[in-house]
């Protein structure tokens, strides 16, 4: 089951959740003679403003302690990868990678979020990563933002003020200088339609403010326009010299209708697509606005609420233009399939599954990997196709996939292999016979990580990290030998 040549295989991470700082002595301290972190004692912690980094909203988030992560856990060390990149470089190696896509820290690069002081320690570390994957034959993707705002441009209103939006351009020329010589595939921001809900309107993640009901489109509103704007200062000013691509990435869930006879279910089916996924991609690859269907239900559900307008704001003629086609490839995160149900939002409460009017729930005959993930393997073939039809056959890369390993005292991982596995046949199909025009698969991820509200509860890596051990060693999970055998055949063994 050989894949198309020259197809990529490719593992992703994130700054925050795989960094830390600075293996430093304080760090090690903090290890070995743990004391629950928050505002008061945050100063004791040494190693997550070390080499000039600026605090993000997630140390922020993380150190006001309160139980909003689990065992109130932190990202000040996590995989120590900012002192650790040679080991990192190590497992890239040896999985046989072709591409590795990793975000920088926007707060390590640029202390207060602006370029008023640049972070020459900062540029070191990303200049090493991407020089080193280069050496080797990798190819790096970059994610600009993965969730991890300056918290000088939280303390201005972060997302839900439209100034971030001249920032995030700021920086991102910044970032196409100064990497953009080397780096030919940029990501904007990663996941804005799940950090925009998560972070501004149930305020779950950081900064963990909820706006319910206004929140998410406020934040996506002005996702959406940095975006575009970051998108063609790389078009007007660098795409000439440095020839490369930039887009966003979304995350998509596959949706059923609980019952594929029912008319409601079925448009409510419709409305989840429109609202998770088209919300995000009809502005940037059709149109420069949001589907019709996301801005009628908003508006009548605002009307029955009693407000004079719309909680979701309008795009301008002039916006419209300027995000209209600001993407070169199309990048998804597929995990997991739900089926829908429709539900009246009869009593007009706000919020945003309640404006969208449904139920989500997985089907009792899928497997629970752990957590929110059901194993379903074929809702990466219909989450294509449904890119392909709706988006005019682009291409795609998928920069997130990836299963939780369900037991972390084991490095046999062979039921998660298998899960992986059928995944890879159901992207095979979507390939050989739905004529998808997939490019790249990046695995979630490259090491166990600080998983956000999971903290360490999670492990998605290809390779076990201990981080009970200052060392943090990374020993390679039965999945990585698969992986790594995968990439060197382009495609899965006959399997009996």
């Amino acid at each position: 089951m050989a894949f198309p040549a020259g197809f990529g295989w490719g593992a992703s991470t994130a700054a925050y959740q795989v960094e830390g700082q600075d293996m430093g002595m304080e760090v090690m301290e903090t290890l070995m003679y743990p004391v629950p972190h928050n505002a008061e004692n945050l100063a004791n912690v040494g190693g997550w403003d070390a080499d000039g980094k600026g605090p993000s909203v997630w140390d922020t988030f993380t150190h006001q302690g309160g139980e909003r992560v689990f065992k109130n856990q932190t990202g000040d060390v996590a995989c120590g990868s900012y002192t650790l990149w040679e080991e990192d470089l190590k497992c890239i190696k040896q999985l046989g990678l072709t591409h590795y896509r990793f975000s920088l820290s926007w707060s390590r690069l640029l202390p207060d979020g602006t370029t008023g002081f640049i972070n020459q320690k900062g540029i070191d570390y990303y200049n090493k990563i991407i020089d080193d994957l280069l050496t080797n034959g990798v190819t790096p993707i970059v994610t600009l933002y993965h969730y991890d705002l300056p918290q000088a441009l939280e303390d201005k209103g972060g997302w839900l003020s439209e100034t971030v939006i001249e920032s995030f351009d700021k920086y991102a020329r910044f970032c196409f200088s100064t990497f953009g010589d080397r780096v030919k595939q940029w990501i904007t921001i990663n996941e804005p339609n799940v950090f925009a809900l998560l972070a501004y309107d149930l305020g779950i993640y950081a900064p963990g403010v909820p706006h319910f009901g206004t929140g998410a489109y406020q934040a996506a509103h002005n996702l959406i326009k940095a975006h575009a704007r970051s998108w063609h200062s790389y078009d007007s000013l660098f795409r000439k010299e440095q020839k490369g691509m930039v887009s966003l990435t979304i995350f998509a869930a596959w949706v059923e209708p609980a019952d594929p006879n029912s008319v409601s279910d079925q448009e409510a089916a419709k409305r989840a697509m429109a609202f998770c996924l088209d919300f995000f991609a009809k502005p940037i690859f059709t149109d420069g606005d949001y589907p019709e269907v996301v801005k009628s239900q908003i508006a009548f559900m605002s009307k029955k609420q009693g407000y004079p307008s719309s909680r979701l704001p309008e795009f301008t003629e002039e916006e419209k233009r300027m995000i209209k086609g600001t993407a070169d490839f199309f990048a998804v995160h597929y995990y997991t399939t739900r089926l829908v149900k429709y539900q009246e939002n009869k009593k007009g409460e706000l919020g945003f599954f309640q404006d969208v009017e449904i139920q989500i729930f997985p089907d009792p005959s899928w497997i629970r990997s752990l957590d929110w993930i059901y194993v379903v393997p074929w809702g990466i073939r219909k989450v294509l196709k449904y890119i392909k039809d709706t988006y005019n056959n682009p291409v795609i890369y998928i920069t997130e996939n990836g299963f939780p390993q369900r037991d972390p005292a084991s490095l046999d991982d062979t039921q998660r292999w298998e899960y992986f596995r059928q995944t890879f046949q159901e992207l095979f199909k979507a390939i050989q016979l739905d004529k998808v025009n997939c490019k790249i698969y990046c695995l979630w991820s490259l090491l166990d990580n600080f998983e956000w509200i999971q903290g360490y509860n999670s492990r998605f890596g290809l390779f076990h990290v201990d981080f009970e051990d200052p060392a943090r060693p990374r020993v390679p999970y039965t999945s990585a030998k698969e992986y790594a055998k995968l990439i060197q055949n382009n495609g899965l063994e006959d399997h009996p």
